[in-house]
């Protein structure tokens, strides 16, 4: 003993000055959690998202919310007369230093307030692996300033938060989550118990832990039994800790946003639409397993904002890649990107919504070879108006519309409307651009769906609260005739029936669609005043089974359109000042009532029935037909096909006229042209008779 007091004054002697401890606020203001916070528009914490690595940190406990058992068992295993001494407890330092003189192990006697003065300047720190008795002495003049500027509350306070337990678990918060799933308020005894014995000793064995648990349970009159403890003990400390987070609603949208531990953001999201709308996801999923279908997701926009509402990526326990994210991936557009190429057509007065377009067998020339488009039910009408074509998402119509427009202009409107997948020339995408081979996400399609909402206006949409500023794109005649098509439910019957899940009560534009070989479903659609965006499928890139436009996302799409306006029916906007409404009948299709920019209506000055260019539909360009050495050579001929050729035009076959619409098979190269009356080529292909 006389050896100890004889080092310690020499250290009294050879201490340099400390400097003052830094005020609790400061500290507490200086907590950093290893967990960023994500809140909703109204500040309700929607995700809790983990960004530091190195420990886990969660959030900083007031004493007054840690419960009483917790407290007691801490002050019981550390610092017994806590609340009876200034910092260093000398009776206990006395005890621990004749034990160390006498004894081959020695013990520390280090109060609670020594440690948070180590644990609040890592000056203080020791060097090795226990301290020397010059550490040791600085440790006790911190602590002793410690006490003259805290409180003995906001030690302690200081001391639960800032003290570690098992792992990379600090603070007694992360510690009760992580191995009692609770907070520290709801802590009982015997779980207060294991958690003040691990902090002498946080990796040691469970059964060591309970042993020492088991020791303060005997301090503590109708303390629990040691079987209790032990077994609580081994089921806690065994394994991982993970500590389950205080909020998951929203666990894309916060990789997205959040980018530091500690961080605090507010979206723009709304919480409880965002539950619904997962709810509604589970529920479709549950619907669609048996279909083969295993990830979704959704996406829901304030249309005069831009603000997003609900923000949702979910996937069934066999998806393989549940934490990709459904909104931001790429997937192939299908039909989706149909009412685009028609606005841009009526814009550009090509056509109205009562022009003509042929639906029958096509075969379009391409450098891969001849593509032929098909219609989702394999039928042809014959003619189809552009509302008849789009409201029911006929193909061969749409893939016309393309040769009339041009792939170069389109693919310029896609972009202006936020398509950033265009990465080729147009001449890549071909005809298909129409059917929706571009790969688009669901952000981008509502975005763009949005700006038909809004008249043609097209604006980012935003995370945050606030609208972001818009601009215009879409004339906004056209889009509110590709709206009202959208929203016609006699028009889409032919496809999808007069009633369907499409059909709401009240005013709603809706389009469906399907990428090839049934890998995606989608459904986009808007009211007055929110655009939604649904999408199923599998983030493996599997097809799906048996799912159509009106059974994979649209339900999920309807619930959620139901939820946004219960109470408050969506009404039908007014049209712009540039349309005429004008009585016609398209052949093939009744008498109705029908919307024209002003100057196409028929019997205006300016109007002019529009047709997509005159091509030659067999033989294909680059096709190579073979004689068949069975049949007759008279019998081998080719019948020349282009349908819409005007009056008085004529083949021309090997720079020779040609009269007749059937031609005898000659084995050789061959150029097919088609002239009109006056001699000029309306088009022209090559082909091959082997």
């Amino acid at each position: 003993m006389r050896r100890s007091w004889y080092c310690l004054s020499l250290a009294w002697l050879a201490g340099a000055a400390l400097a003052a401890p830094p005020a609790f606020d400061q500290v507490r203001a200086g907590w950093q959690s290893s967990e960023a916070k994500l809140f909703d528009r109204h500040g309700e914490l929607i995700q809790e998202l983990r960004l530091e690595r190195q420990v886990r940190r969660t959030d900083w406990t007031a004493l007054a919310d840690v419960s009483p058992a917790m407290q007691g068992a801490v002050l019981l295993a550390e610092d017994r007369r806590f609340f009876e001494h200034a910092g260093v407890d000398w009776l206990a330092a006395t005890k621990a230093a004749l034990t160390n003189w006498l004894a081959a192990r020695p013990r520390g006697a280090s109060t609670i307030s020594m440690q948070v003065a180590a644990l609040v300047d890592p000056d203080l720190a020791a060097r090795s692996g226990r301290r020397s008795v010059t550490e040791k002495w600085r440790q006790m003049q911190a602590a002793d300033a410690l006490e003259a500027r805290w409180s003995k509350a906001q030690i302690l306070e200081a001391y639960l938060n800032l003290t570690g337990f098992r792992g990379d678990l600090v603070g007694v918060d992360s510690a009760s989550r992580a191995l009692f799933d609770k907070r520290p308020a709801g802590l009982g005894t015997t779980e207060a118990l294991i958690l003040a014995a691990l902090i002498r000793a946080p990796a040691a064995p469970p059964d060591q832990v309970a042993r020492r648990a088991c020791q303060l349970a005997g301090a503590l009159p109708g303390g629990p039994d040691c079987g209790t403890v032990r077994r609580l003990a081994r089921n806690s400390l065994t394994g991982r800790y993970p500590v389950v987070a205080a909020a998951d609603l929203a666990p894309h949208l916060a990789h997205r946003l959040l980018e530091r531990p500690g961080e605090r953001v507010t979206s723009s999201l709304d919480a409880g639409l965002q539950r619904q709308v997962r709810a509604i996801l589970a529920e479709q999923l549950g619907v669609l397993a048996e279909h083969q279908v295993q990830d979704a997701a959704a996406l829901v926009a304030d249309n005069r904002t831009g603000e997003v509402l609900a923000y949702v990526s979910l996937s069934g326990a066999e998806s393989i890649s549940p934490h990709s994210d459904g909104v931001a991936a790429p997937r192939q557009a299908g039909s989706t990107l149909k009412p685009f190429l028609y606005s841009l057509a009526l814009e550009r007065r090509y056509l109205t919504a009562a022009s003509p377009l042929a639906d029958r067998a096509l075969a379009v020339a391409t450098a891969g070879g001849n593509y032929a488009p098909e219609n989702y039910d394999r039928r042809f009408r014959g003619l189809a108006s552009v509302r008849t074509a789009l409201a029911g998402s006929l193909n061969i119509p749409a893939v016309r519309t393309l040769e009339l427009v041009g792939a170069d202009l389109f693919a310029e409107r896609l972009a202006g409307l936020g398509f950033a997948g265009l990465t080729e020339a147009a001449d890549f995408y071909g005809p298909s651009l129409a059917l929706g081979s571009l790969d688009v996400s669901l952000w981008q399609l509502v975005g763009a769906y949005r700006a038909l909402a809004n008249g043609g206006r097209y604006g980012e949409l935003s995370l945050r609260p606030g609208a972001a500023p818009s601009h215009r794109v879409v004339d906004p005649a056209a889009a509110y005739v590709v709206a009202d098509i959208l929203a016609d439910r006699v028009a889409r019957a032919g496809t999808f029936g007069l009633e369907n899940v499409l059909a709401l009560p009240w005013w709603s534009a809706v389009k469906t669609g399907t990428s090839k070989d049934m890998r995606d479903n989608w459904c986009i659609g808007f009211s007055d005043r929110y655009t939604v965006g649904v999408w199923v499928g599998n983030f493996s890139g599997e097809p799906m089974h048996d799912v159509s436009g009106v059974s994979g996302a649209a339900p999920a799409w309807r619930l959620i359109m139901e939820r946004l306006h219960a109470g408050r029916p969506a009404r039908a906007p007014k049209p712009p000042a540039r349309l005429v409404r004008a009585e016609i009948a398209p052949p093939g299709e009744a008498r109705r009532a029908e919307w024209f920019l002003a100057g196409t209506e028929p019997g205006a000055r300016t109007w002019t029935p529009a047709q997509p260019p005159v091509a030659i539909e067999q033989p294909g360009d680059g096709d190579i037909l073979a004689l068949d050495p069975d049949i007759p050579a008279p019998s081998q001929r080719l019948t020349l096909r282009a349908p819409g050729a005007p009056a008085g035009s004529r083949w021309q076959m090997d720079g020779a006229d040609w009269p007749a619409d059937t031609w005898p098979l000659r084995r050789g190269r061959h150029r097919l042209a088609l002239l009109d009356a006056a001699g000029a080529a309306l088009d022209q292909v090559e082909f091959e008779v082997r």
